[in-house]
């Protein structure tokens, strides 16, 4: 049996998602069931998901597969239905989910062996351990592309979690931006004054570069590899 806050919240999406096509946003979910925070419509989405009415899918921000109505809610003609988030209030750090996890915003892709264009754009979101994540400042994730750091345990297609930091010790590896415009990861070292990227893999060569060139984002803090 739901609670009345858990059938109102999904009535409402469910109503909203036939009327215009997309889903409410989180603040829309809030507002609509008068609730305080976006952590209530999280708890909210939760205790659905246990209770079978909802399946959230992996590594899409807010994307929620409707799995059947409670009888009083039927619809004719009613079948599952995916609800692509909407994204236009991201968050810019992690966010609470559920006890435990935390949501992070995917920023896109990250070159390991050439650098590619920077990333500044969100382009989905994630959810982590809240354990994965260092200290109070503000983390992202990004795609890793390119194998230039395999023998550091990083591989194409794995998500590395990012802690935000403009600074950087030898041996770090870190998201470093390349005479503002090119984004890498990369292990980082100063050696006579310069800044060396190195990678994890003998077929790419250390990159020594002047240190304004380069531009620490990030510190690498965790990975989430799927099989």
């Amino acid at each position: 049996m739901l609670t009345r806050k858990q059938l109102e919240l999904l009535d409402f999406i469910q109503k909203r998602t036939q009327r215009d096509g997309v889903p409410p946003s989180f603040d829309e979910m809030k507002d609509a069931l008068d609730l305080r925070s976006k952590s209530g419509i999280h708890r909210l989405i939760t205790a659905l998901e246990e209770r079978g009415f909802i399946r959230r899918l992996a590594h899409r921000a807010r994307a929620i597969e409707i799995l059947k109505l409670p009888e009083a809610m039927e619809r004719p003609g009613f079948s599952p239905k995916v609800i692509t988030g909407d994204r236009r209030d991201p968050p810019r750090g992690a966010q609470p989910v559920v006890a435990g996890v935390m949501e992070l915003p995917l920023m896109g892709k990250i070159a390991a062996g050439v650098p590619i264009e920077a990333i500044s754009e969100i382009s989905n979101h994630i959810t982590v351990p809240d354990s994965m994540l260092s200290g109070r400042g503000q983390h992202y994730a990004l795609e890793v592309k390119g194998d230039s750091m395999i023998e550091a345990g990083i591989n194409d297609g794995d998500i590395v979690v990012i802690r935000e930091q403009g600074t950087a010790e030898n041996g770090d590896i870190v998201v470093a931006l390349v005479e503002g415009h090119e984004a890498t990861l990369k292990r980082f070292r100063r050696k006579n004054g310069m800044i060396a990227l190195e990678a994890a893999n003998p077929a790419y060569e250390t990159r020594l570069l002047r240190d304004d060139q380069v531009t620490v984002q990030g510190r690498l803090v965790g990975l989430i590899r799927s099989y």
